[in-house]
């Protein structure tokens, strides 16, 4: 046989195929009608597996992991196709719309915003890109930012999430696995970090240098340089300038933006430590509500898949499928689980276009532990 007599024979058997898939696709149709009518689920996890079992069992040893990956899909086809014939409503569909027609047209430019910190530090730079006016009420720690949001003391919240140095902010993961929110918009901040201290102090002075662990890290070239000198953990790079400035000690410094220099009066050491100067941290903001508003072109989303091997593929090459970007994957352990983990998904994808809704109503039907996040836009 050559080349072109073989082709034409693999022509002959895709005609085939696509009559029968065309055919199949009728069925499920059907199929669909039958669930909704009777109010079942379209994804049938049991059924899916003996279909597949018994695939598997027809094409024999050589063949069982392809047959998987195209039976697989196939189903993963299948399903979609029963959603978008019975227009499926789940509740994160209705969500969705509810909050697409009913967000104001522009983002608000004044709201009680809660950040973690004191004035000067980094998140509130990122609150005052977000918002003209913000009244910014500050906490001390990352979970106390969720609450103040969660229970509706403030409209919003300001968090960083990861940075392009240090990575993502892990804290700010876990909590997102324990508190009710929605994402509404995102900024990105170049960090630039300086070392404060009062004025008089040289650097041969300083001993102990104060600031976040994540700025600590930013900046672990420089400070690895300095001989005979400790770093110390705080809250906030803007609270290390405040207990600097606070302190009756000449011997301390701490890493934080130049902007709190003026603030605390202290004065700049050095400026321009940190490791990278293409160093960027990115922040959220979060609502109560799930608000959709004009131009949102990101989406994030935060499920768990079976503990199995293909899991994550199937989630992820359904991305592919739709043609959406995936710009993060991150996964975090889950709690009292045996090597559960959760992952968390952000995507370029416009929550306006009908196809992005109706995979999101697939993975609500589908995943137990789905979680959407919202949809939002990044401030420039």
């Amino acid at each position: 046989m050559d080349l072109n007599e073989a082709r034409n024979k693999i022509d002959v058997i895709d005609d085939e195929m696509t009559r029968l898939f065309t055919e199949r696709m009728a069925i499920a149709r059907e199929i669909a009608a039958y669930k909704s009518e009777h109010k079942l689920p379209v994804f049938d996890r049991e059924r899916e597996r003996a279909v597949i079992n018994r695939v598997e069992d027809k094409v024999g040893p050589e063949l069982e992991s392809y047959a998987n990956v195209l039976y697989s899909t196939l189903m993963d086809v299948s399903r979609s196709y029963q959603h978008r014939s019975i227009r499926t409503n789940s509740g994160i569909g209705e969500d969705i719309r509810r909050a697409i027609e009913e967000t104001p047209a522009v983002f608000p430019g004044r709201a009680t915003v809660a950040c973690q910190g004191v004035e000067g530090s980094y998140t509130q730079a990122a609150c005052d890109r977000l918002f003209n006016t913000p009244n910014i009420m500050y906490f001390n720690n990352f979970k106390s930012v969720f609450q103040a949001v969660e229970s509706g003391f403030c409209r919003y919240g300001v968090l960083p999430i990861e940075n392009s140095t240090a990575g993502s902010v892990n804290e700010v993961y876990d909590l997102m696995k324990k508190h009710k929110f929605y994402i509404v918009r995102s900024t990105k901040l170049q960090i630039t970090h300086s070392l404060l201290a009062k004025r008089g102090t040289k650097l041969s002075d300083i001993r102990e240098i104060y600031s976040k662990d994540i700025a600590l890290e930013q900046c672990s070239d420089y400070l690895s340089s300095l001989k005979g000198v400790k770093t110390r953990v705080c809250e906030n790079t803007a609270t290390a300038a405040r207990m600097v400035s606070e302190s009756d000690r000449n011997d301390i410094a701490a890493v934080s933006s130049r902007n709190c220099a003026q603030l605390y009066d202290l004065v700049s050491v050095e400026d321009g430590i940190q490791n990278n100067a293409n160093n960027y941290t990115r922040f959220i903001c979060i609502s109560k509500n799930l608000e959709i508003y004009p131009g949102a072109d990101k989406t994030s989303l935060m499920f768990s898949v079976d503990h199995k091997p293909g899991s994550l593929y199937h989630v992820v090459s359904r991305f592919s499928a739709l043609g959406l970007n995936l710009t993060k994957l991150e996964s975090r352990p889950m709690p009292n689980t045996d090597f559960q983990f959760m992952f968390y998904f952000d995507l370029d994808a416009n929550i306006h276009d009908e196809k992005v809704q109706r995979l999101l109503c697939e993975f609500d039907d589908e995943y137990e532990k789905f979680t959407y996040l919202g949809s939002y836009s990044e401030a420039t």
